[in-house]
């Protein structure tokens, strides 16, 4: 099958410079090419002809070139594995998927909906919350100098939109409140997320499917070795910082199955479609409390996500694999042949 792998490792092919542009970290970085890479090597091993796309203004055209339209039926001859995150403005993950939906081209993952309800992190919390889901409780601040009500310290502070744990930090009283939400204003142009802190274990549950869910093994990450118990950028991404991901989690199985049935009902809530990872926190007294779903997670292959599917039994081709063989399957109601 034709597949077309889109991404965003370069940031020029816009009309315009305008608004809030993607964050882009401090050097060292996970390689976003080696990434792309080893999805592009994994769909090869599958059988597929593949193609690199960016995801800008160039990428229709691309597509229309590599995988035209049957000229019989105008079926679609191809589809998109979507790895891209946006370039600049406002729910930047919507934006390659609104445009596939426009020109009739079937992709991996979330639609505009899902991208969109999982990156605002205030509206998927009040979805969670509507559907019975446990979540900490939060406010949204924009100057610092708002009430924070009933909330207790210490509390998390994150931008109400950014991945990847950008702009993240921990306080402990309304003195450190006020520049964490100001540093969060002067440099996302973004409310910020304002929630308890939950002191407890870290976990992912990652998810593959539509209607029927395969969960795979609960991966925990032992923060034992960070100063700040919590999953900052650094922590997750500079190599001397990373804390050691156990998988499958040391979790007993009542406890196992509610972090299950929690994770699934947050997928369904915020309409996600075809893999989501879902994090959570459990705190002392074992009640877990869901921290946020990530609707596009990462593939690297040291990724959360790929190490439930090896831990189940996927080698990292069939993981990627396996993928593409639900989104085809939801489109066209069978699995790839």
């Amino acid at each position: 099958m034709l597949i077309a792998v889109v991404c965003n490792s370069e940031f020029t092919g816009v009309i315009n410079r305008f608004g809030q542009p993607y964050p882009q970290p401090p050097q060292p970085w996970p390689p976003e090419g080696r990434i792309v890479d080893n999805v592009l090597a994994a769909l090869r091993e599958g059988g597929h002809e593949t193609l690199l796309c960016q995801g800008n203004k160039t990428l229709l055209a691309a597509l229309e070139q590599f995988m035209p339209a049957d000229p019989l039926t105008g079926r679609p001859s191809g589809m998109v594995f979507n790895l891209a995150e946006g370039i600049q403005g406002e729910y930047r993950f919507t934006h390659v998927p609104g445009m596939l939906e426009m020109a009739g081209v079937p992709y991996t993952g979330s639609s505009p909906l899902g991208h969109g309800l999982t990156d605002d992190k205030v509206i998927s919390k009040m979805l969670m919350r509507d559907s019975g889901v446990p979540t900490p409780n939060f406010r949204v601040m924009r100057r610092g100098t708002e009430s924070i009500g009933d909330l207790q310290f210490p509390l998390v502070v994150k931008p109400r939109h950014e991945d990847n744990s950008f702009g993240l930090r921990v306080v402990h009283d309304a003195a450190q409140l006020w520049p964490a939400i100001e540093r969060i204003d002067a440099q996302y142009a973004q409310d910020s997320l304002v929630e308890e802190y939950i002191e407890g274990r870290e976990i992912n549950v990652a998810l593959l499917g539509n209607e029927d869910l395969e969960v795979f093994p609960l991966v925990e990450h032992d923060l034992a070795q960070l100063d700040t118990k919590i999953l900052t950028w650094e922590a997750k991404y500079l190599t001397a910082a990373q804390p050691p991901k156990i998988c499958p989690a040391k979790i007993g199985s009542r406890l196992a199955a509610l972090l299950r049935d929690i994770s699934i009902a947050t997928f369904h809530a915020c309409q996600c479609r075809d893999y989501a990872r879902v994090d959570l926190r459990i705190d002392r007294s074992g009640k877990p409390f869901v921290l946020e779903i990530n609707s596009m997670p990462g593939l690297s292959r040291n990724s959360p996500y790929v190490l439930a599917a090896m831990a189940a039994g996927h080698s990292y081709s069939s993981s990627i694999n396996g993928i593409l063989d639900v989104a085809h399957k939801r489109y066209f109601g069978n699995g790839i042949q």
